[in-house]
């Protein structure tokens, strides 16, 4: 076995209560056991990450801890034939990075039963610029375009400066769809104009009238990122027999709304958890995003770092100050990377 020294971002928590994240050297043996050994090349900043970094013990119980919910990179070490070493791969969601070692560090060590191979059509990095962020903006797509056609009207994504909300209107403007979305930020349209949104409406306006039982129908379906007021407003505005997709709560896990927009209009409410995704939709999903819903403009959501720079981000992100994905280079590349490498 090997037993290689790598590059970490460790949190700690200190005597007083308070944490704090630093890059460590550790060693592979420290690692957990697992089926298969991952030289990580890229990982990704989400708010999860953020939340773990900072000593939230919903998402990481025990600490120290490396956080990074996602990964991309080589097997160095696998006892499974089905993953043979050199093969290029995405771990995402299950429980890397909140209590298993996670992305942030140059190695990772996980059961082969959360290991998807990278499909063709993705780089490393690309994969990371989706994450699960990106994989979960593809499953609230697959929920909603299984019924709701671009022919039947707009759609609606709000907080679309995100990380989930930016990739949902990239994707769906792809398809063909007309997408507006809801945003607070005031450069919303530079952002998220290149990637085909038709209409920005700001937070304040969109909930306006949110009180009501009802509103006038305008959309025929929504990706809904935050949960909340935005959530309720987005159904109780939405066509009869439209869909909305839920995956998000950062406005709030609380839902206002009465029963109406489901028993008089038809709507659908479908919630979608990335993190126990069944494996053969997850491929599925990989699929799309390496082909049909890769779109052009993948480097204008993300921002890319390395791990000496990741505790500032983690602070900006927690302060609401971030947009679309940020991804973590964990290894200087020695080549360029071509389609599926």
């Amino acid at each position: 076995m090997m037993n290689h020294h790598f590059k970490a971002y460790v949190v700690e928590e200190r005597d007083d209560g308070s944490f704090y994240g630093e890059i460590q050297d550790k060693r592979v043996d420290q690692l957990p056991p697992g089926d298969v050994t991952v030289r990580v090349r890229y990982s990704s900043l989400n708010y999860k990450d953020a939340l773990s970094a900072t000593g939230n013990r919903a998402v990481t119980k025990t600490y120290p801890h490396t956080p990074g919910i996602d990964a991309a990179g080589i097997v160095e070490e696998s006892s499974t034939e089905s993953i043979p070493e050199g093969t290029h791969v995405i771990v995402t969601s299950y429980d890397l990075g909140m209590n298993t070692p996670g992305g942030f560090g140059e190695y990772i060590r996980v059961p082969a039963e959360w290991v998807v191979p990278l499909p063709t059509g993705l780089s490393l990095r690309e994969s990371m610029i989706f994450g699960t962020a990106g994989f979960t903006a593809g499953l609230c797509v697959s929920k909603l375009t299984a019924s709701v056609k671009p022919e039947h009207g707009p759609i609606v994504v709000t907080g679309a400066t995100g990380g989930v909300g930016s990739v949902a209107v990239a994707i769906l403007s792809k398809l063909g769809y007309a997408v507006s979305g809801v945003s607070g930020k005031a450069s919303a349209k530079d952002f998220l104009g290149p990637l085909g949104i038709d209409k920005i409406i700001g937070r304040e306006a969109f909930l306006e009238n949110s009180d009501r039982p009802l509103l006038k129908p305008v959309w025929a379906g929504a990706v809904d990122t935050v949960g909340g007021d935005p959530l309720a407003t987005a159904i109780k505005s939405t066509h009869p027999l439209g869909v909305v997709t839920c995956c998000g709560n950062a406005a709030s896990p609380k839902l206002p709304i009465t029963v109406f927009p489901f028993i008089l209009r038809g709507v659908s409410l479908m919630g979608v958890n990335s993190q126990g995704c069944p494996m053969d939709i997850r491929k599925n999903v990989w699929e799309k995003l390496s082909h049909d819903w890769k779109f052009d403009g993948l480097d204008s959501v993300c921002r890319e770092i390395a791990l000496a720079e990741l505790r500032d981000r983690i602070h900006i992100i927690l302060k609401g100050g971030s947009w679309g994905r940020t991804i973590v280079r964990l290894r200087k590349e020695v080549h360029k990377e071509g389609a599926g490498a």
